[in-house]
Parts: C-alpha cells; structure tokens; sequence
C-alpha cells in the first residue's frame, strides 16, 4: 500500500519549530494496517517544559502507546509538537494529559496511554499516566521500561 503525503506539511521539509504547543502541527497519516490490533510506541527521553511559576526547565521521559485505528501519527511532526514544549510553561500534568489528549483527538485510536517520568523538582519527582480507556484484549503491553527514580541511594 501507498502512502500519499501530499497533503503533510512537515515531513521532507524544512520546518521551524512553533512558538507554543498550540500553535504546533500535529500531522496524521494513514495506517497501512487498520484491520490489525497492534501497538506503536514513542519514546521522547529528552522532553523539556518550563516551571509555570519559577521559568525553571522542567524534564520528563515520555512514553506514548498506542493501538491505531485508521491513523498513524506522522513522527516529524510529533517531533516538532514535542519540541514547542521547551519555552512553554505548564505542570507535569498539564503537559503529560493534554500531550495523550491531543494525539487522541487527532488520531481516534483503539486505545492510547502516555507515561511521563519527571525528573525531581524541589526533590520530588512526579511521574504522571493517562490512557483512553482498557486496553485492548490480545495486544501485547509491554512494560514502559522507565524505573521509578532513585536518587543516590
């Protein structure tokens, strides 16, 4: 099966990043294997946000999960989306939810979930989960592969 891209603006481009999340280009593209349950998923070790209060960059690993349904998330743009975080200001659940509620608003998944493993602020970390709904019976979930932070100990 062919791809049309014709209509992505990101992708093969050159393309800057946006000045906010909301201003940001989510693309989706079709999914070649919309008749099979199957789960992609997408690492971001290096998200970066800022403190709403103090202007401090907050960081997280994201995990996202999910079992698509007629639509893929297009990558680059998924990139680009992630980087408008780096000047935003928002709370670890701010970020971490509306991130999953947006891919989910665009994509209508079978079934979505993100992890967001912040490291500490004011020496506690905060680690953050959403998902759609159950998952879906007879896809395989592996485990996100973030350990809990440790400190020094």
């Amino acid at each position: 099966m062919t791809t049309d891209t014709s209509t992505l603006t990101q992708l093969g481009q050159s393309a800057g990043i946006a000045a906010s999340p909301e201003e940001a280009v989510l693309e989706r593209v079709p999914n070649p294997h919309a008749d099979t349950n199957y789960l992609a998923r997408f690492t971001a070790p290096e998200f970066t946000s800022l403190c709403p209060v103090t202007g401090q960059p907050d960081f997280a690993h994201l995990v996202i999960d999910y079992v698509p349904g007629d639509w893929l998330v297009e990558s680059k743009s998924l990139k680009l989306y992630l980087t408008a975080f780096r000047n935003h200001g928002a709370f670890h659940e701010d970020c971490t939810v509306g991130i999953g509620r947006r891919l989910a608003a665009l994509l209508d998944p079978r079934w979505l979930r993100i992890g967001g493993y912040w490291y500490p602020r004011g020496g506690i970390p905060i680690d953050v989960f959403w998902q759609t709904g159950a998952p879906i019976e007879g896809v395989w979930l592996p485990d996100q592969g973030v350990p809990t932070y440790r400190g020094r100990g």
